[in-house]
């Protein structure tokens, strides 16, 4: 005999069996305890509070920083059979008394609200009329303050914990480290609430940094040659990028679209509406996209300037590959990017053991740019796991880059940075090196200084490297005075003299474009075999027609998971159609001879099975 929350689980969400530590955190709910989880980001955390939501006599309040993501969780249950619905200011005054009155005649299991309107009186004097099964905290890193997520109104939420003492609440979040664990039980008065740390690895998504050669072209090959048609989200610094790069993609035939604070409230609406019913957008954007997006087919994350933390960069890459599908993780990254994040943590209004805290995250966030060894296991270390020594699924591992002794060269670099003054930046250093003949350098009489055109063997772009390396070992550091002076740090020292040896890692050259790496590791046809492509097409565009007719988005109806899993298996009957994963009782009675008419179409005549579409 299934438990409750087994039952649901098949019966509801169309799964066979839990994930990882699902099962133990939904039956500590049941029960009434208090929880804080942190899972990555596709890893089934709703289903933590959904189940124990249906499960538990009450309505389930959820508390959700956008509108966006409320709107799409409430219409993926709709689509499940689940009575869910949402308090926003997107409703009317009649739609939101509709759901009050829904809500004190019990005929709601799950409302999702946002932290201001759950705090506004009117709603906690509603809430104090009716059942409460829990409140779920999703997103609960927004209540961190020196985070990038930051939510002021998260702050308040402890009140919960106050004014509805036997009610429990569950904290979920895909990104905290240690301190930010510690403050979100404080600030949301957890103490005694049980922690679930459900690790941190995505094997499905491909980890790939690569030196800035051109940065607009390289994300250009990855995308024709791995991610044509797919969903994805293209990261950058500042606004002014994000539209130049947004512009030049879309001359290049590519849907993209720009996201930034600088819009227009309605554009960024309209613009992310646009990517989640759509199947092959593309949003280039600043940090301030992508939270709380309930998109499972983002195919490819990508970073055109380096992220301010490996917090930031685990967050956003996790984004991709929702679904458990093969994803891409990319990021171009060069010394200038280093430099401006020094700069903007430097001018920032923070204290100075804060910008400490800053400058260490952003030291880490470079060296593990510089990696020799596997991506995900330093990743993972960061956040306190012990993975193994090979992933096998970055760049380092099915690739490992070469090494080189790079002593003398060093040596002549770091000479170079002091016999300048240490008052140059990176490009003028090159150039003494490399003994360009420039006015500026005989102005200074650098032409005479015995390191002047000692490293012409190396070109350019090999010293711009070998220097990023060097302030990533923390052999050079880089002066945020607005000029990005190059200066030696105590560990040049023994460098210099000779005491100690230095092994770089030599950067490939950018790759010609490569047609056939089309069906690329990030690419949902890497997992399908070439005969059932065709048919997964076809469910795709049956999937979008009726997503288009019922203005939801296509992943509601069914993920792409469910559809690979549709084309591979083939199934011709309702009772077999009932056994894909995703497929629960409502969506089998109302979508299953639809899909099945779709793949018996595709069936080959010789295999053609008769019958009809019944158990």
């Amino acid at each position: 005999m299934p438990s409750p929350a087994q039952d649901l689980l098949g019966r509801v969400f169309g799964y066979e069996r839990f994930r990882g530590q699902q099962e133990t955190i939904i039956e500590h709910v049941i029960g009434g305890g208090d929880g804080l989880v942190l899972m990555p980001t596709g890893g089934g955390k709703s289903l933590c509070y959904q189940i124990p939501a249906l499960v538990r006599d009450g309505a389930a309040v959820v508390v959700s920083p956008l509108i966006a993501l409320m709107r799409d969780q409430v219409a993926a249950l709709l689509q499940l059979g689940v009575r869910a619905a949402f308090l926003n200011s997107t409703l009317s005054a009649r739609e939101a008394y509709d759901v009050e009155a829904r809500l004190r005649a019990g005929l709601i299991d799950l409302l999702y609200v946002a932290p201001e309107r759950l705090l506004g009186e009117r709603t906690l004097a509603l809430l104090d009329e009716v059942d409460l099964a829990l409140f779920a905290i999703d997103e609960a890193h927004c209540v961190s303050q020196w985070g990038h997520d930051f939510r002021p109104e998260y702050l308040q939420l402890s009140t919960l914990g106050e004014r509805f003492p036997d009610v429990p609440r569950i904290a979920l979040t895909a990104t905290a480290d240690e301190p930010t664990r510690r403050e979100i039980v404080d600030r949301l008065g957890l103490a005694g609430a049980r922690v679930f740390i459900g690790g941190f690895d995505r094997p499905n998504i491909r980890y790939r940094v690569v030196p800035k050669q051109g940065p607009r072209e390289q994300l250009a090959r990855l995308l024709d040659t791995e991610h044509r048609g797919d969903a994805g989200i293209v990261y950058c610094l500042s606004r002014r990028r994000v539209e130049e790069t947004a512009e030049w993609l879309r001359a290049r035939g590519i849907d993209a679209r720009p996201y930034h604070a600088g819009l227009r409230g309605a554009e960024r609406s309209a613009t992310q509406d646009a990517f989640v019913r759509g199947e092959g957008v593309v949003i280039v954007a600043t940090i301030a996209f992508g939270m709380g997006i309930d998109k499972p087919d983002v195919r490819f994350v990508a970073h055109l300037d380096l992220p301010k933390s490996l917090e930031a960069y685990y967050q956003e890459t996790g984004r991709a590959g929702r679904d458990g599908l093969p994803a891409t993780a990319w990021m171009a990254y060069g010394l200038q990017d280093v430099i401006m994040l020094r700069q903007m943590v430097s001018g920032s209004e923070a204290d100075e053991a804060r910008k400490r805290i800053e400058i260490r995250k952003l030291d880490a966030m470079l060296g593990y740019c510089e990696l020799a060894t596997c991506r995900r296991r330093s990743l993972l270390a960061y956040f306190g796991e012990t993975p193994a020594e090979r992933c096998g699924n970055c760049d380092n591992c099915l690739q490992p880059p070469e090494s080189w002794d790079a002593t003398e060269a060093a040596q002549q670099a770091l000479s170079c940075v002091y016999r300048t003054g240490q008052r140059f930046g990176v490009g003028y250093v090159i150039d003494v090196l490399r003994g360009k003949d420039d006015e500026r350098i005989r102005r200074f009489r650098h032409d005479r200084i015995p390191t002047f055109g000692v490293g012409a063997d190396l070109d350019a772009g090999q010293w711009r490297s070998l220097i990023r390396q060097l302030v990533a070992r923390d052999l050079l550091s880089v002066d945020v005075d607005g000029y990005g002076s190059l200066r030696l740090t105590a560990a040049a020292r023994p460098v210099l003299r000779g005491e100690a040896a230095v092994e770089l890692r030599r950067d490939a050259r950018a790759p010609a474009q490569r047609r056939a790496a089309r069906e690329g590791r990030g690419s949902v046809r890497a997992v399908l075999r070439p005969e059932n492509q065709a048919l997964f097409d076809a469910l795709r565009a049956r999937r979008r027609e009726i997503a288009e007719s019922q203005g939801v988005p296509p992943y509601v109806i069914f993920h792409d998971a469910s559809l690979v899993e549709m084309a591979e298996r083939r199934p011709h009957l309702l009772a077999e159609f009932a056994e894909i994963p995703g497929v629960g009782a409502a969506k089998l009675e109302r979508y299953g001879a639809a899909f099945i008419d779709i793949i018996r179409a595709h069936a080959p005549e010789a295999s053609s099975p008769a019958g009809t579409a019944s158990p």
